[in-house]
Formats: C-alpha cells, sequence, structure tokens
C-alpha cells in the first residue's frame, strides 16, 4: 500500500470545521490543543477521512516550546496525515489524551510523559513511567535537563 497525503480539498474542510486549525506544511496540520479531541475524533470517525490508526505519537522540546506530533493513516482510504499541537506552558506542559479514541496511544503517551514531563489530561488514571525507575529526578529529552553523575558501575 502506498502512502497519500489528505487531498487539499479534505484539509480545506477541515480547517472550515475547526478555525483554529493550520496547514503547518504538506499532509501536516497543526491544531490547538482544544481542538485535538474533536480533531481527532472527526478524522477517525467521518467516513471521508476514515483515520483508523495512530501509528506514533511523540514530542520535541524547541526550548522555548513543546510539540506533540501524531502520525495518522487511513488504511481504508489509504492516506497519511500528521497532526502537531504547540505546547508553550513549560512549568505544566499538557494535552489531552487520546486514549479514549485509541487505546494504542496509552503506552505512546507514557513515554513521552516519561521522557519528556508532558502531562495527558484525561489519561486514565495518571500516566506513569515507562522507561525509567520511578525514582528518576527530571525528563532526560527536555533542554533544560542537567545530567547529574557519571556511568552507573
Amino acid at each position: 500500500m502506498a502512502n497519500y497525503e489528505l487531498s487539499a480539498e479534505l484539509m480545506e474542510r477541515l480547517k472550515e470545521k475547526f478555525p483554529g486549525v493550520e496547514v503547518a506544511g504538506e499532509g501536516m496540520l497543526q491544531v490547538p490543543a482544544g481542538d485535538l479531541v474533536p480533531l481527532m475524533a472527526e478524522l477517525k470517525n467521518n467516513p471521508d477521512y476514515c483515520f483508523d490508526y495512530l501509528t506514533n505519537l511523540t514530542a520535541v522540546d524547541f526550548k522555548d516550546h513543546f510539540m506533540v506530533i501524531y502520525n495518522l493513516v487511513s488504511l481504508t482510504r489509504n492516506h497519511t496525515l500528521m497532526v502537531k499541537v504547540k505546547v508553550e506552558d513549560r512549568e505544566n506542559p499538557a494535552v489531552p489524551s487520546l486514549c479514549p479514541l485509541w487505546s494504542g496511544a496509552a503506552w505512546q503517551e507514557r513515554e513521552v510523559y516519561d521522557l519528556l514531563g508532558i502531562n495527558f489530561t484525561g489519561y486514565p488514571g495518571h500516566p506513569t513511567r515507562i522507561l525509567l525507575d520511578d525514582s528518576f529526578q527530571g525528563h532526560p529529552l527536555r533542554k533544560d535537563f542537567q545530567w547529574e553523575g557519571g556511568r552507573e558501575e
């Protein structure tokens, strides 16, 4: 199966329905955190889009903000889409959880929480560390993380 980006017509329809959505490049949308869940529900449940698979989600620290990135695939419509959410709150970064839409988001949200400290509101329970020990202090993929110590023996 070849990957095809969402058509310009379908992108425009999304922008009309969600005025805060911006086209961030070919096959990419940027959405305000408050519109994330309704937009993703539209992308998953509307048969014109039918994004039935969240392939991955990750995040990047840009020093002055975080960007949470979601990659979606429609297996039935044969198209892909990247959705980005800019998170400017460095002290308490948060975006809504997508676990109610895609249960596979749970592990990936835990990884982002563990490594970058981004909270996912509405996550079933509270995200816990997935890679690092519970006693580990900080979030090692943040630009401001300071590694102390050396190699553990």
